[in-house]
């Protein structure tokens, strides 16, 4: 991940499971002005992780560019960037 930026991803929807194309994130938990704070995840060589803050399950998914997601709403990308 070092070419780009870190991907950010939110679970404003309240699903058990986000599948995404990165295995370094961030997790904002829901969006503005609802978020936690900005964790960085690493799931290093495991397939999925948990937000310690939200319980949010995230799924490692190959097939997915770093910055997508499965349900697609869950990628955050900041209208201010």
């Amino acid at each position: 991940m070092a070419a780009g930026a870190t991907p950010h991803f939110q679970n404003s929807m309240g699903v058990a499971k986000i599948e995404i194309g990165a295995k370094e994130f961030m997790c904002i938990g829901a969006k503005p002005p609802h978020d936690h704070p900005h964790v960085f995840l690493d799931m290093g060589a495991a397939g999925e992780m948990v937000c310690p803050y939200c319980s949010t399950l995230y799924v490692y998914n190959k097939n997915l560019a770093a910055d997508a997601a499965q349900p697609v709403e869950a990628a955050w990308h900041d209208e201010a960037t």
